[in-house]
């Protein structure tokens, strides 16, 4: 089923400027217009857009993600796991951090 822009948008819960940013920078395109020259998605576009958006939530930038979608599955497999491996580290970072914070809220 082929949605317009404003359609799929709503779908995904992603701002309408953002699609067309991915399409400027050739990440997406729509796979036709309708009889009044709206731009139509379909499931693969759709499909391809929670990709970028998954992508975008692990931390990885527009020109990574545009290397990444046309890379094979085990370049995509190591930078994931490379990811992963940097998120880990923020993590421990981030937990050591609140619990600094935690000491000095206690000891004041």
């Amino acid at each position: 089923m082929q949605q317009t822009l404003r359609q799929m948008c709503a779908e995904l819960k992603i701002p309408r400027r953002a699609v067309q940013g991915y399409e400027k920078i050739g990440l997406v395109r729509p796979s036709g217009k309708n009889k009044y020259g709206h731009l139509l998605y379909s499931e693969p576009e759709r499909e391809r857009i929670r990709l970028i958006r998954f992508y975008q939530k692990l931390g990885f930038h527009l020109k990574e993600i545009k290397e990444l979608l046309d890379a094979d599955i085990p370049v995509r497999k190591a930078a994931i796991q490379a990811k992963i491996a940097e998120l880990e580290t923020k993590n421990v970072q981030l937990q050591e951090l609140i619990q600094q914070a935690k000491e000095y809220i206690a000891a004041l």
